[in-house]
């Protein structure tokens, strides 16, 4: 039977080795399967999230649970998956949380930083009680080109105090697509905030992002990037070729059946997953450094 870990442990290793575990959202069948793939065929740890719009789209958060649980034991996974509640409200994470999510993201970037801490404390505690992994936003990450907000390093102390074991930061990222003219990430706030905790950082919006400034980025320790857009993209573009290709019109291979019309992005995913896993230095679960760290993180068993 299919279980899932929190990851805190192959996240600690991350930040301190200098590598990345990419997390990846999820927004239906065809993603959950795409992303359980590319993470089997590298033998790398997954992290597979979902946004409160893909899990209403998608019928629920428990539906997703389920829905993640059951393809791992049907496509005989044999790897870490980390589910996780991405940008989640407060109530958002208490329910992922009764649920047996392993991990959950509780965004309380548009609060008063002082509510925005008391209630990330209050999820931590609900969280740790179940061995359920935390993470929290300060800053603001940019939305759909726009400006967000630098995190600040007392931030960032606070937060880690609270006992997070992820902390997301603003450093001029953003979700959606980049704008020509953005001014990258900001390394020297980046760096102030690595000095300061010890906590595996994440980098929200890192599609798009030059893969020079995000390896950069991982070097000065983030250990989480999250990748959604760039996804998206990749089953737009493969999709579109497969359409203009005039694939879907051809009635005597049946072109126009949804599980080959959707084939083609589904198999984008997955390559544009594995490209990025080869770069983030993601470790093997079949690495020998990487086995006591994996083998730990399975303990976390729901």
């Amino acid at each position: 039977m299919a279980f899932l870990v929190n990851g805190n442990e192959i996240f600690k290793d991350a930040r301190k080795n200098h590598y990345a575990v990419g997390a990846y959202n999820t927004n239906n069948l065809e993603w959950t399967r795409a992303l359980i793939t590319g993470a089997k065929e590298t033998r790398t740890p997954l992290l597979i999230q979902v946004s409160t719009g893909a899990a209403k789209y998608m019928g629920g958060y428990k539906l997703v649970r389920d829905l993640i649980l059951n393809e791992m034991d049907s496509m005989d996974v044999d790897i870490p998956v980390i589910l996780n509640l991405d940008h989640g409200t407060f109530e958002a994470a208490k329910e992922c949380i009764a649920l047996g999510y392993s991990s959950v993201m509780f965004d309380g970037h548009a609060l008063p930083v002082e509510e925005n801490l008391a209630k990330t404390k209050e999820i931590v505690k609900l969280a740790h009680e179940r061995g359920i992994s935390v993470e929290a936003e300060i800053g603001k990450i940019g939305e759909n080109q726009g400006g967000g907000e630098l995190a600040s390093v007392e931030d960032a102390i606070r937060f880690a105090e609270a006992g997070v074991d992820k902390l997301a930061c603003g450093i001029g990222n953003i979700h959606g697509v980049y704008p020509e003219g953005w001014e990258g990430l900001n390394f020297e706030r980046l760096k102030e905030i690595a000095d300061a905790v010890d906590t595996p950082l994440v980098l929200h919006g890192g599609s798009g992002i030059p893969q020079d400034q995000i390896k950069k980025a991982i070097s000065l320790g983030i250990s989480k990037i999250n990748i959604n857009t760039e996804f998206q993209l990749a089953f737009q573009k493969a999709t579109r070729e497969y359409i203009e290709a005039g694939k879907d019109l051809d009635k005597s291979s049946k072109g126009y059946d949804p599980r080959k019309l959707l084939r083609a992005g589904t198999d984008a995913i997955t390559a544009s997953m594995k490209e990025m896993i080869s770069w983030m230095g993601t470790r093997s679960v079949d690495d020998k450094i990487s086995k006591v760290v994996f083998d730990e993180a399975s303990l976390n068993e729901e």
